[in-house]
């Protein structure tokens, strides 16, 4: 769908530069969905494994953030293999629900009630990001907290047009549930994509 080089805005590497790469196909449909338009992949143009990854390459970043939509539908195989040569770390934000493909130095998990993650994609979770709807969305994040890999980081999310409803209950959460964290989408206060 597209990649820009930008400031990852969420989770454990907030911050940081990063090259995305935002692939077009998604079969979760989650209804607050911020980028619907990446569903159908077929709305967007094939470009090459090789053009993505000299074009990551050339930014000059040394993560590559592979997004979607869902990108566990796609083959990463050849994309890992080349953004690596590249000299890049490989990282992935998937809702879990297709098994994994390629080679990640990092896993984000951001397991979704409309698909529900595969048990594979939930123990190689580096981080468990879950995004806060509603009250009961804290125990669905319990429930994978228990099933990833010891050391995984645990994040709480709110969504993004609930946030100021939701957010105060994060805060009390995490207070009481120190295990976790928050992560707030600081790329959207600051403008960028």
């Amino acid at each position: 769908m597209e990649d820009f080089y930008t400031i990852q805005g969420e989770g454990a590497f907030q911050g940081c530069a990063a090259y995305f790469i935002r692939l077009g196909g998604c079969d979760v449909g989650c209804v607050w969905c911020d980028v619907k338009e990446s569903w159908d992949a077929l709305r967007h143009p094939i470009v090459s494994v090789a053009t993505i990854a000299a074009r990551a390459q050339a930014s000059g970043a040394p993560i590559a953030v592979v997004t979607g939509g869902e990108p566990a539908m796609h083959n990463l195989q050849n994309l890992t293999e080349a953004l690596r040569q590249g000299g890049l770390r490989t990282h992935i934000e998937t809702s879990g629900a297709w098994p994994l493909t390629g080679r990640w130095d990092w896993v984000c998990l951001s397991p979704k009630k409309f698909k529900k993650p595969v048990d594979a994609v939930v123990q190689q979770a580096d981080e468990l990001k879950v995004i806060v709807y509603n009250r009961s969305d804290f125990a669905w994040a319990e429930d994978y907290a228990g099933r990833v890999k010891p050391g995984c980081r645990l994040y709480l999310q709110p969504e993004w047009s609930r946030e100021k409803t939701v957010l105060p209950f994060i805060t009390e959460y995490v207070k009481q549930h120190p295990q976790w964290r928050i992560s707030l989408q600081v790329h959207k206060y600051m403008n960028i994509p």
